[in-house]
């Protein structure tokens, strides 16, 4: 037990302590949670009253942004699987940076799904047992689950595999090893959930396909390894943990593929839609074009797509891929092409018409803005903070056997000195 308050107050004393420009990058992310904390108190006062949501369109900026995280914390997987299952030495040695994101992404999608219940206060009706848990009917308790679990998950194998690192101690394979076997499949689980949250809606022919889940996932393989890819590229600037070369260029091919499938579905999808020209296809009709006027999303459908094409020609070609300042402009647009083509582009047009052929705009609300900003800078809070103390660590400046003898040598100190003063 002693071994286990050394390793959180060693923790926590190595995370507060940094530079000024990580400092003022703290300061930061608490002002943006200012906004957050006072779009939070008007919802729980009035609800949704301020948002830019109807009563055609019930679900605009915080669900998007559930969704597209979701495939963030499910795109850590791309860490883990290769170096448990293929042995990646390089990705094996920081597989737990990823576990620290899959936590972050997890606890950024519940932070919006709190926010689009509108009344926090009644978050308590979504637990299992005490709540109001409809399963297996609802497939949003389903995701919930899915969720909660994948949370513990990588949460558990993290913490203890950092745990045994600073006690210098050997891992438990027999415990540890299924722990990550189990989280690698689960990663799968929770965005097919939450496809199948979406596409089973027979009255929303935008979603109502079988393709929805394995377009979430090709989505997630390549925006969440981005995302990765980004954090290791800031990583190898900013600390003094070198992370090699081989474990961005794999993540970097990984996100190829991905972000190719990803396209190659979505043109799918557009010459199934439109070569027919049905009403099922005036969702997308009016994402691309607009439709009676309505055009306010057609520019975010047209800049992701754009976003992506370049994206993928940059990783398409070896040259530009292992060009790590053209992989870090490439991983940005894959990023925030994906952002938008799951989130708005994705969403909105679901409920645009509606099923009985009404046309309404949404577009988020200022506070819906500054909403979701503080919730993204909560999530890079503490990613920022496990980060931080995962690298300390894993480069030994955190470590149980060096407190000790912090320890050891300070008590000799004493016990010199107390001669002396009688």
């Amino acid at each position: 037990m002693d071994k286990l308050k050394r390793f959180a107050v060693d923790y926590v004393t190595y995370v507060v302590k940094g530079s000024p420009a990580f400092y003022a990058w703290i300061a930061l992310l608490c002002a943006l949670i200012l906004g957050l904390l006072y779009g939070t108190y008007l919802h729980a006062a009035d609800g949704l009253r301020y948002t830019g949501l109807t009563d055609q369109v019930h679900d605009g900026l915080y669900l998007a942004n559930f969704v597209f995280l979701v495939g963030i914390a499910a795109g850590a997987v791309t860490i883990v699987f290769p170096a448990y299952v293929y042995h990646h030495k390089a990705l094996h040695s920081v597989a737990v940076l990823g576990e620290m994101l899959a936590i972050s992404a997890v606890l950024m999608c519940m932070l919006f799904i709190v926010s689009h219940m509108g009344r926090p206060d009644r978050l308590w009706h979504m637990l299992p047992i005490i709540g109001i848990y409809n399963i297996p009917n609802s497939m949003l308790a389903w995701d919930t689950l899915v969720l909660i679990g994948y949370l513990f998950l990588n949460f558990i194998g993290g913490f203890y595999y950092l745990y045994k690192k600073y006690t210098g101690q050997p891992l438990n394979d027999k415990f540890y090893l299924p722990l990550i076997y189990v989280s690698i499949v689960w990663a799968l689980s929770i965005h097919t959930v939450t496809a199948f949250l979406l596409n089973t809606m027979p009255s929303r022919p935008m979603w109502h396909h079988s393709m929805m889940p394995i377009r979430f996932i090709s989505t997630a393989f390549a925006a969440g390894p981005s995302l990765i890819v980004l954090i290791f590229l800031i990583v190898r600037a900013r600390t003094r943990l070198w992370i090699e070369n081989s474990a961005i260029d794999l993540l970097a091919t990984i996100i190829t593929y991905c972000l190719g499938l990803a396209l190659f579905l979505t043109l799918s999808e557009v010459v199934t839609d439109l070569y027919a020209n049905t009403e099922h296809a005036m969702g997308l009709q009016y994402l691309m074009f607009g439709m009676h006027g309505f055009n306010d999303l057609v520019p975010w459908f047209w800049g992701s797509l754009a976003a992506m094409i370049v994206a993928f020609a940059i990783l398409l070609t070896p040259y530009w891929r292992t060009n790590y300042r053209l992989l870090a402009i490439a991983c940005i647009l894959a990023f925030c092409g994906i952002w938008i083509e799951k989130g708005m582009g994705l969403l909105v047009p679901g409920f645009i018409p509606t099923p009985i052929g009404e046309f309404t705009q949404y577009f988020p609300s200022t506070l819906e803005i500054f909403v979701t900003l503080g919730n993204w800078a909560v999530g890079f809070l503490v990613l920022t903070v496990l980060l931080k103390g995962a690298i300390g660590i894993l480069l030994g400046e955190i470590a149980y056997a060096a407190t000790a003898q912090d320890k050891t040598i300070s008590g000799n100190a004493e016990v010199s000195i107390a001669p002396e003063l009688t």
